[in-house]
């Protein structure tokens, strides 16, 4: 099978045949359709034949023999295939390896899956994508023998157009991943180190026509109306006449008429006399519908969004939220399961939701990568503020052993991350850019910073100037204070050091991206930060560190029973240990008795 191993080291590579990044809408074949699962998608997940090997070297070896059985999605360290490890700010491999960016390790062990799946019944001219929502670290695809091709980037979907390849019947998928590649580096976040498809993977069909994006800009305006416009790029199977209509309640409407020759329709602005703002106490969403038909009238597919019409503005140093000053009482959230690791369920994402408004949060910060996509949209419904954070932490490469030592930071001023971090950016906000509970995007964490940092920052900028955008790891670079990032941001920093920042004439809204480290009897002087809210206007509040504990259960082989287990309770001979217990809940989403002081000192703050 044709595996090009250099890829796994080669920065150019970060994606190979990938289809380009596009809004996270769902497509239907009609508006009855709509509610339920699409019928343009086939959920591949389920058991996959499975063969793991521990390194390179042996994988012909390993992979000559009969295979189990793994579940998609899962982690394979959970299922019995290599090492659970939690480390916080090393690189699974230090200790083992002396390695400098971008170098793999030669303990990089290697996880092959393979299915065998048959062609839904669709129409002529229709197309056959795969699509990988996450997979940790670096993949190759290939279907019945044919290689498709290769991404990284574990936390942002991935497409193939596999429609040249398949047969009706008896195709064969084959994913092989590899623990480790250069985008190691940029993915070294506090958590337990896994690997595998853990996020689900389905089989999508493109129908003749298809709305491939679409771009929505909703603003709502001081008087009380808004503005909205629409733009939509298109693909096609086959010569195609028809039109594409859509309607936003009952406000506005358009249509065009689309041909094969038409890639992308801009339908300009409509200005819209009396709209209801979007916002944490009343998250209140417009239904937009999206319908192409061909010249006949018939139904193609169909596009629900929702969508909301809110303004978000830096004015005179104060971060506003429809014109007024938006106070963050906010919390950092991994994704976490004490059942599966980061693959987590649509209910467990629902369990949260209720959680974090019953502790009367507002606003949470995607810690350290873009989540699930469905965690978007039930955002949008409960209205909480989503600070966006794209997939990017490079903390073992500029802190060594408590200490700042930048010598190889990456990707720092290093020219050739360049290509690889803005395109991580772009799956960024290509996926979430419609989303109302998305008021900011984040470049990253605890990355230091460099003139490709600043590349990321102006991206954003360029690309989307109604959202600020953050990046704490500027502090620790003061010559770039004023390149990069729209909010002085600083971690854990104490009350008097916020003062002392505005004493010393600092303009920007200061926001504690991660404060009140929550682990053991934490949370103490909490009431200190919310008395800042009266004392300078311009202080925008902070994201708790953080909202649940990383912990997974383990059976005692003693008393057979379950135990939440942390790290260093696997064996493991690098960890961190309990710094995996730093949340307002413990993994099995009880709550802790911190809690209580969150649900009254922010609850008191916004209502």
């Amino acid at each position: 099978m044709d595996i090009d191993l250099s890829y796994l080291g080669d920065l150019s590579r970060y994606r190979v045949n990938c289809r380009d990044a596009h809004s996270d809408h769902v497509h239907y074949k009609n508006s009855g359709e709509v509610g339920e699962a699409s019928s343009f998608s086939t959920s591949l997940d389920g058991s996959w034949d499975f063969w793991w090997s521990p390194d390179i070297p042996h994988m012909d070896e390993c992979f000559s023999k009969a295979p189990c059985q793994i579940a998609v999605p899962g982690h394979v360290e959970l299922q019995g295939h290599g090492q659970v490890q939690y480390i916080n700010t090393m690189y699974p491999w230090e200790g083992h390896e002396m390695l400098r960016p971008p170098m793999v390790p030669e303990d990089n062990p290697v996880s092959r899956y393979e299915r065998a799946f048959d062609l839904p019944r669709s129409e002529e001219g229709s197309r056959f994508i795969l699509r990988f929502e996450g997979v940790e670290k670096a993949y190759y695809v290939h279907v019945n023998g044919r290689f498709i091709g290769y991404a990284e980037d574990s936390f942002s979907a991935h497409e193939f157009d596999i429609t040249d390849v398949v047969e009706e019947k008896g195709n064969i998928l084959t994913v092989t991943v590899f623990k480790h590649s250069s985008a190691s580096w940029v993915e070294d976040q506090d958590f337990f180190r896994f690997s595998g498809i853990f996020r689900p993977v389905s089989l999508i069909v493109l129908p003749v026509a298809h709305i491939e994006d679409l771009d929505t800009k909703s603003d709502y305006h001081k008087d009380g109306s808004g503005s909205f416009s629409l733009s939509l790029k298109l693909s096609y199977g086959k010569a195609f006449h028809g039109r594409v209509r859509w309607k936003l309640g009952g406000i506005a409407s358009g249509e065009a008429d689309i041909d094969e020759s038409v890639s992308s329709i801009s339908f300009g602005t409509e200005e819209l006399p009396s709209v209801r703002p979007y916002s944490h106490e009343d998250p209140y969403l417009y239904d937009l519908t999206l319908t192409v038909e061909d010249s006949d009238g018939n139904t193609i597919e169909v596009v629900p969004y929702r969508i909301g019409f809110r303004h978000v503005e830096i004015i005179d140093g104060v971060l506003t939220y429809n014109y007024k000053r938006l106070l963050i009482c906010g919390v950092n959230r991994h994704e976490w399961s004490a059942e599966g690791g980061r693959v987590i369920t649509r209910a467990e994402m629902e369990a949260d939701i209720v959680t974090i408004k019953g502790l009367e949060c507002n606003a949470v910060r995607t810690c350290h990568y873009p989540d699930r996509l469905e965690w978007y949209s039930l955002c949008d419904e409960a209205g909480i503020y989503l600070m966006a954070e794209t997939n990017m932490e490079s903390h073992g490469s500029w802190q060594k052993d408590g200490a700042i030592e930048p010598s190889w930071n990456v990707p720092g001023s290093e020219e050739a991350w360049l290509d690889m971090m803005i395109d991580r950016c772009r799956s960024n906000y290509e996926a979430f850019k419609n989303h109302a509970s998305v008021i900011s995007w984040s470049l990253g964490n605890e990355s230091y910073c460099g003139t490709v940092i600043q590349a990321m920052n102006d991206w954003f900028k360029e690309k989307d100037p109604s959202r600020p955008v953050h990046y704490e790891g500027v502090f620790n670079c003061p010559e770039w204070k004023d390149r990069v990032s729209d909010f002085e941001s600083q971690m854990y920093a104490p009350p008097s050091r916020i003062r002392a920042y505005y004493q010393d004439g600092g303009a920007k809204p200061f926001l504690v991206c991660e404060y009140m480290h929550c682990m053991g009897n934490s949370l103490g002087g909490f009431t200190e930060y919310d008395g800042l809210f009266d004392e300078l206007p311009q202080y925008a509040g902070g994201f708790i560190w953080d909202f649940i504990d990383q912990a997974l259960w383990k059976v005692d082989e003693a008393t057979g029973g379950r135990y939440l287990a942390y790290g260093g309770d696997w064996g493991e001979k690098r960890s961190d240990y309990e710094f995996s217990a730093d949340g307002l809940l413990f993994a099995d989403r009880s709550e802790k008795p911190a809690c209580q002081v969150v649900r009254h000192v922010y609850g008191n703050r916004l209502r």
